[in-house]
């Protein structure tokens, strides 16, 4: 139990966390603002809120009813979570009021509010320490804390979207080496569109996909071909027995379907890339802030999961070596082919100077990606015709 006149030491307040880490995990969903709040309260950091960003990245909604939602692009809340980094301002009577960045490596989460009469070195370290324990907290809780996933939503969200989404990995990961960051609309009437990302020792595997239609059928193909890959991935097969292995699943088990994509295997200690396009567009290359056309264009190959009569006998396997700083964009041409009210295309050249400025401007990878979804979406005024995923890789080589 929390002490109120408990001394705020460093090692007192080490103990807190500590004791809050253990409440966290015994607390019911209802429970957990208060806990949080009670905590924080101890450790001089005043009252705690907790703001998750929604699926869209428009707004931070709270997870305590009595707090209001906040614009991301147009708060100071927002502002925190846009670019990473801790903002405080006066709150009217004296005291501060200060918004962290809550991020799990790579993905960000929301924001954590915190007030406070003063702000020092201590108060600052133990404001971080927090954050960083409760983007952990977050992280593990909400697979099976349906309260996160109720949160982040706006809107009532389509059966199919939900099962595609159940396997969609977080938006974002990344190490000192690399990020891959993804973005997909529309959020709750998403059809067979779908990305994956994930790490296996100095390997980043990115993938993205497009299954034929837009509806439950189209999304279990989508959510087939990432289990596929998944489990040959996870059994150590190489990206050519990989792409085999999801060509195999959907021909068996959905032999009415098919879905194009892109498999890409980065190394992260040299920056090799090799990937595998089955009838989708082919990954660009942004270089120096500069599109490197055709780049990165080789043959087209047939579609996943067509009969073995119709697809190719072995898929092709390409290979590029990256320079540090280079971005690979894989995309599905719902993003390009949007057009807006007056039938004019979204297109490959606003595609890549859109990111090609946010990056000159200094956005950060996901914030990039941010960016260009909602200039898509704003077009179409929120009524995408089709699907449109983009997935990013950066890559840095390893410091000294």
């Amino acid at each position: 139990m929390v002490d109120a006149d408990v001394s705020t030491s460093a090692g007192a307040a080490e103990q807190l966390l500590e004791e809050l880490v253990s409440a966290i995990q015994q607390a019911s969903p209802a429970e957990f603002p208060e806990v949080l709040n009670r905590y924080a309260g101890a450790m001089g950091l005043g009252r705690a809120v907790v703001h998750l960003i929604d699926l869209q990245q428009r707004v931070l909604l709270p997870l305590a009813e009595d707090e209001a939602e906040l614009p991301v692009d147009a708060s100071l809340a927002g502002w925190a979570y846009r670019t990473d980094a801790l903002r405080v301002e006066e709150d009217g009577s004296g005291g501060l009021v200060v918004w962290l960045p809550l991020a799990n490596g790579a993905e960000r989460l929301g924001v954590l509010r915190l007030r406070m009469e003063f702000l020092d070195g201590l108060r600052l370290w133990r404001s971080r320490a927090l954050a960083s324990l409760l983007g952990l907290v977050i992280t593990s809780k909400r697979t099976y804390i349906d309260t996160f996933a109720q949160r982040t939503r706006t809107r009532p969200m389509q059966l199919s979207t939900e099962m595609v989404r159940a396997f969609l990995p977080p938006r974002s990961i990344g190490t000192g080496r690399v990020v891959s960051t993804a973005v997909l609309e529309p959020a709750y009437e998403l059809g067979g569109d779908a990305f994956d990302h994930s790490f296996t020792a100095d390997v980043l595997h990115a993938t993205i996909l497009d299954g034929m239609g837009h509806d439950l059928a189209s999304g279990l193909a989508t959510s087939v071909a990432m289990a596929g890959s998944r489990n040959a991935r996870r059994t150590g097969a190489d990206l050519a027995s990989l792409v085999g292995a999801v060509d195999s699943a959907l021909s068996t088990w959905l032999p009415d379907q098919f879905c194009t994509g892109v498999f890409t295997q980065l190394h992260m200690p040299t920056g090799v890339l090799r990937w595998s396009d089955c009838g989708h567009p082919s990954p660009l290359l942004i270089r120096r802030h500069r599109l490197l056309e055709k780049e990165l264009e080789r043959p087209s190959e047939p579609p996943l999961g067509l009969p073995a009569s119709l697809a190719a006998s072995a898929r092709q396997i390409h290979e590029a070596a990256l320079e540090p700083g280079d971005r690979i964009l894989l995309y599905t041409d719902g993003v390009v082919e949007s057009r807006n009210e007056g039938g004019e295309q979204f297109g490959l050249d606003r595609f890549t100077d859109h990111i090609i400025r946010s990056t000159a401007a200094g956005q950060n990878a996901p914030e990039v990606l941010r960016l260009l979804i909602h200039a898509i979406v704003d077009r179409r005024r929120d009524e995408l015709s089709d699907d449109a995923t983009i997935l990013m890789i950066e890559w840095w080589p390893p410091g000294p």
